[in-house]
Parts: structure tokens; sequence; C-alpha cells
């Protein structure tokens, strides 16, 4: 016969957990494999799953500050300019006078480079050096990210509570790439009414991730920017989505429309309808991602995009009245 262990168990039999460590490693594959399988997308997109993305971002825009020795300014960043592409020639400044990665990346361009394409009824000109990644109507209070992908408007615009009011509206989405110029400009002439600024996630935004990683623009980090339109823009009301990405945390306005105060983390405010200019400067990139374009206002519907994909330099017609 048995004898009675502890707790009404017969001896010779117990219950016992795994130490601590043991626990924690377990539950770590389990997260692993989870993020691995769920994921959607390329293998390569699912082990991004697991980067610890705000951090390495972090961390990438703090090396990315440091002050460079001035020898080291022409073969460090002179490489970096050469891998990506990035055309020198337009730089305001000589590679040596850039002194560190982020100010060659929010660098400005020689006067002139990029003029501004003539005024015409209803006129929304690019906001920056990019590529049209999408465009098309907004419907159902929905835009498409990529291969069929819906996002939501209001989910976009989250701190603004009458963001319906871009049904039927149009939206571009331009993809700004490492070798781009990272400073974003206004579109339109009109006056400018709020200021935003959405925490979020930093997953990377390019082709693999906005055709596989559902609701993107929504999830990341990003600020926005609107504007109703005057004089030849009479009728449209725009807003200027920056959208954040893995080491792209810097989504910035520029301080012309914050009036002195500091646009908060999560959160917004009403701007008082200070008047704007296209070219003028609506923010910058500390590094590269993508702008998205909303378009709507009484005199949207007669509004009509002239491409709707294809590289596009800051200050081209984007759309104009039919």
């Amino acid at each position: 016969m048995l004898g009675s262990g502890a707790a009404g168990y017969p001896d010779g039999m117990h219950l016992s957990w795994p130490p601590p460590a043991r626990f924690a490693l377990v539950l770590a594959l389990l997260w692993v494999a989870y993020v691995l399988v769920w994921t959607p997308g390329p293998f390569s997109l699912r082990l991004l799953g697991l980067y610890p993305k705000k951090l390495g971002s972090r961390i990438v825009g703090w090396a990315a500050t440091r002050t460079l020795p001035q020898s080291w300014r022409q073969p460090l960043l002179g490489r970096f300019a050469s891998h990506y592409g990035i055309n020198l020639a337009e730089t305001e400044f000589p590679l040596a006078e850039y002194p560190n990665l982020q100010a060659l990346f929010t660098r400005r361009l020689k006067a002139g480079l990029r003029p501004q394409a003539p005024v015409v009824p209803g006129f929304v000109n690019s906001p920056v050096d990019g590529r049209i990644i999408a465009s098309g109507c907004i419907e159902a209070g929905t835009a498409i990210q990529a291969k069929g992908l819906p996002y939501r408007v209001s989910e976009l615009l989250k701190h603004d509570p009458a963001a319906a009011r871009f049904e039927g509206g149009h939206f571009l989405t331009l993809y700004l790439s490492p070798k781009d110029y990272h400073r974003i400009h206004v579109p339109c002439e009109g006056r400018v009414t709020a200021v935003s600024r959405v925490e979020g996630e930093l997953w990377p935004v390019n082709d693999a991730s906005t055709g596989h990683v559902p609701r993107l623009y929504e999830r990341n980090r990003r600020a926005s920017w609107t504007v109703l339109g005057s004089g030849a823009c009479e009728g449209l009301e725009v807003a200027a989505v920056l959208v954040g990405a893995t080491h792209v945390g810097g989504v910035v306005i520029d301080g012309r429309w914050l009036g002195g105060r500091p646009l908060p983390k999560d959160g917004g405010f009403a701007v008082d309808r200070l008047p704007c200019a296209p070219g003028d400067d609506l923010g910058t990139f500390e590094f590269g991602s993508t702008v998205v374009l909303l378009i709507g206002g009484p005199r949207a519907a007669d509004w009509a995009p002239v491409a709707a994909a294809g590289d596009v330099r800051m200050g081209a017609r984007l759309g104009a009245y039919r």
C-alpha cells in the first residue's frame, strides 16, 4: 500500500515546476515561434518581427547625430552617399561640412533646384522627392496601402475627430528612399489649421512591408499637418501625414507651425490659420520614410491627379481641378 505524500499525493508522486530560467526560456521560444508563424510576408519580414524596432531606432538615431572628426567625413559620408546613390552635386554644402550622418540626411538643396510648378486652379504640388506608390479615391473611410490592403483614414488621422470629411476625396502615397532629399514642403496655397503626432510602432515602410503588414500606416509613428486651401486652391483641404519607419523614428513638423508649443508625443492642437505657400518648409524626416497626402474639401470631386505612379520631384504638380 502506498503511503500518502504531501498534499494528498501518493509517496513517490509529486508535481514539480521547472526552474524560473527554464520557464522563461520556454515562453521566449513560444513567442519566437508565434512571431515567425503569424507575421505576414516573406521570412525576412518575419525575422524583423523579433527585432526591437524602437530600441534599434533610438540607437541608430543616436549614432547618426554623433559628430564625426573632420578627416572622417569625406570617406565615411562619401561611401554612404555612393552606396545609396545620393546626388552630392545637389547638396547645399560640400560633403566635409556635414558634421554627421543625420545632417547629411536632412540636408538642404542648392537654391533653385526644385522650382514649384506654375499655379493653376486647384493645384497640389509634390511635397517631397520620392516615388508615388499608391493613389486613389477614399471610399467607405478607407484608402489603399498596397496590393489591396486597406487602412482607415480615421485611424491615420487619429487626433482629428472630423476625419470623415475626407470621404470621397483622394489619397496619394509618396515613398522616400535613402537617396532622396528628406525635407518635406508645403504642397499648396492655404492656411494651416492643425498639427498632431501619433506614437506608434516602427515597422519598415518598403515594398515588402506595405504589401504584407496590415494597416501599416495607422500602426506606425506619424505626424500630420492640415491646411485649408485659399486663392487658387480654394475649395480644397489637404492633410499631409509623415509616417515613420524602422530607424526613422524622427518625424518632425517645422516649428513655424507650432507657435512655440511642443508637439505632444501622442496628441495635437489647432493652428490659428497661419498662411502658407507652396514650397515653404513643412517638416523633416530624420532618415527616410513615407508621406500620405489626403485631398478633400468641397471641391474634391473636381480634383484629379496627373500621375498615379512613378518618380516625382518636390514642386512637381501632382494634380489640379479638371
